[in-house]
């Protein structure tokens, strides 16, 4: 389908959120001369709003539905579950007006940003036109596709559970661990929302994987795209070569090899790539490395919003005083024994202590501090009674920030803020 054909005078949407995701759709409607567009968000407070919008649900030829909302959950339940077969996304109008874009699709449980990041910045220090859009920050059909560039699209579960037309000649999932099933309801559905990546793909695309339990259901579900199995040990001696502390951790080790991967097919030399890296810089927020005095690092992991996401932090450091807590995932369990060798002391936050108090028990020394503040002033007070070791101050919260902040973002600038506060008056 290409809707570049099709009578803009004639078909007809509905956006239902008015977040970034279903501005930027009604933008780019509007850019392409539809005019049948009619948008509707939960904090609209009229029932004649309401009542006209639900009337038009169903006789409008799409529905563009927010990443954020749950169909399940939905004020507007059961009216959209009759007509789900209308349902699209950002990405499905992305593919829709631009059948023959390339792009490289990236998802996975962690490290999807980070990996897009540094894929973006390896392809454009290698001269290669590229544009990054999607779940990162900028809505994709915000993007300018000057010279036509290839697209690097970031994907969540939650943005790919309602695509039909998704169709990447590179896609890659990173990994898969229990997340997100609040949204999606089970294990099963989340993982073929994640595979939805490969359904439209062509035998000359590529398809990247390292996960077995994958591999067989993509095998299992006939895709015909070319299978590229990322092998985690392949590229061990390049990653020697690489002078950059950001990459070090165990997740951006596992996530480099698919970028070793992709950028094998699109030709560019291994030394390209180890010279390209040594000069990334990583994301905020995601293992971020903001100050460092002597013996003591301070490190923002703020978007850690699981355990599976904090536990790449607390495998890569030592001696960690470890601030943990936060709204816990549905279903997140937080095995310590694997890491708590790495942890001399972990500082609870937020509204839910006894989630954490549970897991830590008898096996990891531990305080409630409930606020951020609190926990800072304690841990200044604790390191400073240890001189000669390496000292790591990790927020990693493993759970997401809601019950006290708008975002993972508000959360980890209001623990840079205090640190270095605290950081000015104790060194």
């Amino acid at each position: 389908m290409n809707l570049l054909k099709m009578n803009s005078s004639i078909m007809s949407f509905c956006i239902y959120g008015l977040g970034s995701t279903g501005k930027s759709a009604a933008k780019y409607l509007k850019s392409k001369n539809f005019h049948n567009v009619k948008i509707w968000d939960d904090k609209k407070k009229t029932k004649t709003e309401k009542k006209f919008f639900l009337k038009y649900l169903d006789s409008c030829d799409y529905i563009i539905l927010s990443p954020g909302i749950n169909l399940k959950k939905s004020k507007l339940k059961n009216k959209l579950l009759r007509n789900k077969h209308k349902i699209i996304t950002d990405l499905d109008l992305f593919y829709l007006f631009n059948p023959n874009i390339r792009s490289i699709v990236i998802t996975g449980t962690n490290g999807k940003s980070t990996t897009c990041k540094i894929l973006e910045h390896v392809l454009k220090k290698n001269r290669i036109n590229v544009k990054l859009g999607g779940n990162i920050g900028k809505p994709i059909l915000n993007l300018k596709l000057n010279n036509r560039p290839i697209v690097i699209i970031e994907a969540s579960s939650f943005q790919l559970a309602y695509s039909k037309y998704v169709k990447p000649n590179y896609a890659a999932i990173l990994n898969i661990t229990r997340d997100h099933l609040d949204w999606h309801g089970t294990m099963k559905e989340y993982i073929n929302s994640k595979l939805k990546i490969f359904s439209n793909q062509k035998s000359d695309d590529f398809a990247f994987l390292n996960n077995q339990n994958l591999i067989k259901k993509f095998k299992k579900n006939n895709y015909v795209s070319k299978l590229k199995y990322v092998k985690t040990k392949k590229y061990k001696r390049l990653q020697k070569k690489i002078k950059n502390s950001y990459l070090n951790s165990k997740a951006n080790k596992d996530n480099m090899n698919y970028i070793y991967e992709i950028c094998e097919i699109f030709k560019i030399k291994n030394e390209n790539v180890v010279k390209s890296l040594k000069n990334f810089k990583g994301l905020n927020h995601r293992h971020e490395i903001f100050y460092k005095n002597l013996n003591k690092t301070f490190i923002n992991d703020s978007k850690a919003t699981s355990f599976q996401s904090s536990k790449f932090a607390l495998e890569s450091n030592k001696n960690i005083f470890w601030i943990v807590g936060g709204l816990p995932k549905l279903g997140d369990k937080i095995n310590i024994n694997e890491v708590k060798r790495n942890i001399v002391k972990a500082y609870i936050i937020g509204k839910n202590t006894k989630f954490f108090k549970k897991f830590f028990n008898r096996n990891i020394k531990h305080e409630v501090s409930s606020t951020m503040k609190n926990a800072v002033i304690s841990i200044f007070k604790d390191i400073k009674k240890i001189k000669h070791k390496n000292l790591n101050i990790l927020l990693s919260p493993a759970s997401a920030s809601y019950d006290q902040y708008e975002n993972f973002e508000e959360r980890g600038n209001q623990f840079k803020k205090i640190v270095l506060k605290y950081a000015r008056k104790n060194f």
